[in-house]
Parts: C-alpha cells; sequence; structure tokens
C-alpha cells in the first residue's frame, strides 16, 4: 500500500466536508446504512443517471476484506 501523506489527508478531510455541506443528506444516509450493520454478503447497488437521462447501474457483494477498509475509512474520515 502506498504511502499516505498527512497533508493529503487534511485534503481529503477538507473535500469530505464540503462535499457533506453540499449534500447533507447523503451522511445520515450512510449513518442509517450503517446503524444496521453491513455485512458480509451484503449488496450494494449504485446507479448514476446522467444529465442526459443516460443509466449506469451496478452492484456489488461485500466481503470481509471489504468491511475491513470500511474500518479503517470509518477511522480516518469522521
Amino acid at each position: 500500500m502506498a504511502n499516505i501523506n498527512p497533508a493529503q489527508i487534511f485534503q481529503i478531510l477538507g473535500a469530505w466536508q464540503k462535499f457533506t455541506a453540499n449534500h447533507p443528506k447523503f451522511p445520515k444516509f450512510l449513518k442509517a446504512v450503517t446503524s444496521e450493520g453491513i455485512r458480509e454478503g451484503t449488496v450494494v447497488e449504485m446507479t448514476v443517471t446522467t444529465p442526459e437521462g443516460k443509466a449506469y447501474c451496478s452492484n456489488l457483494k461485500i466481503t470481509q476484506e471489504d468491511l475491513e477498509l470500511l474500518a479503517q475509512m470509518r477511522d480516518i474520515i469522521p
């Protein structure tokens, strides 16, 4: 894994704060989902729709490795 520059972490945190200020419902959504407990085998689906109406959809099944990554991210991002 690449070394992370502490200045980059502060940049990411600043960007996250701006993102959550622009999209206040998203952190609430994440909190609601994680309060139920994302477990191994949980399916996460995402749909992205362009302004022209074209939709892209994908999903993934959460693995134990994914849970470990999410735990690490939770420790970094408030």
